[in-house]
């Protein structure tokens, strides 16, 4: 185990974060969550937050121990200077910059930020997030040399020694998986496939194999893809 006084994990209720979440709590002897509600237009995913949690305690007696409090910040500014497919009801597509339309634009840089400042006051010195510059949208801050520059400013501008965490920047969604079945067995592959929310457009109709979703938007895509190699892996 690492030694740390502890971990704050951005927890949406989706699929990544759910299994950084058991990363987590794998590996420190202290952990809380906290998840934010930015005018999202798949908000359904703070809905399953609460009952997630509870699940993720009755997995392991360890996890039950070390899982602390659940903090839930209101960011409505962020939607409210937004002009994307995730905080509106706009078609998803591609824009002339390259970039997807839903991309919020400074999004994972005040997520962290706002972290920082309530580990700051919570005593935790681990900052873990769902990253990840192998399987995305190509978001910028989603990379690797982002979540880097960020670690040396909080640290700099709070006279702290943060140290951010992103277990999934090199793996893909099938790796993903496979992460989530190393780290909690098939309970937890279970758990995030029927309880946790991923899908853009906030669909959760029909139970896939993969889990809820429309099974169109670029998340569901990414999601359906990787559990399918999961699964046919040997």
């Amino acid at each position: 185990m690492t030694t740390t006084t502890g971990a704050l994990v951005l927890f949406s209720g989706g699929q990544d974060s759910t299994t950084c979440l058991a990363w987590a709590l794998a590996r420190y002897p202290r952990v809380e969550t906290i998840g934010f509600d930015y005018g999202q237009r798949h908000a359904v995913e703070l809905q399953v937050r609460p009952t997630l949690l509870q699940k993720m305690r009755a997995l392991s007696p360890d996890w039950d121990r070390r899982l602390g409090d659940d903090h839930l910040v209101d960011l409505g500014l962020l939607g409210a200077i937004s002009d994307t497919a995730l905080t509106s009801d706009a078609e998803i597509a591609m824009q002339a910059n390259g970039l997807p339309n839903t991309f919020v634009p400074g999004r994972n840089l005040l997520f962290m930020t706002v972290a920082a400042a309530l580990a700051f006051r919570r005593g935790l010195d681990v900052l873990v997030g769902g990253m990840c510059e192998t399987d995305f949208s190509g978001y910028p801050d989603c990379r690797d040399d982002t979540m880097k520059a960020l670690q040396v400013a909080l640290n700099l501008g709070m006279a702290t020694r943060f140290r951010l965490e992103t277990p999934l920047m090199w793996i893909d969604k099938a790796a993903t998986w496979k992460l989530a079945q190393d780290t909690g067995g098939q309970a937890l592959v279970d758990l995030i496939r029927s309880d946790t929310h991923t899908c853009y457009l906030g669909e959760r109709g029909a139970l896939h194999d993969w889990g809820y979703g429309c099974g169109k938007c670029p998340a569901c895509e990414l999601r359906a893809r990787g559990y399918r190699q999961f699964a046919a892996a040997p």
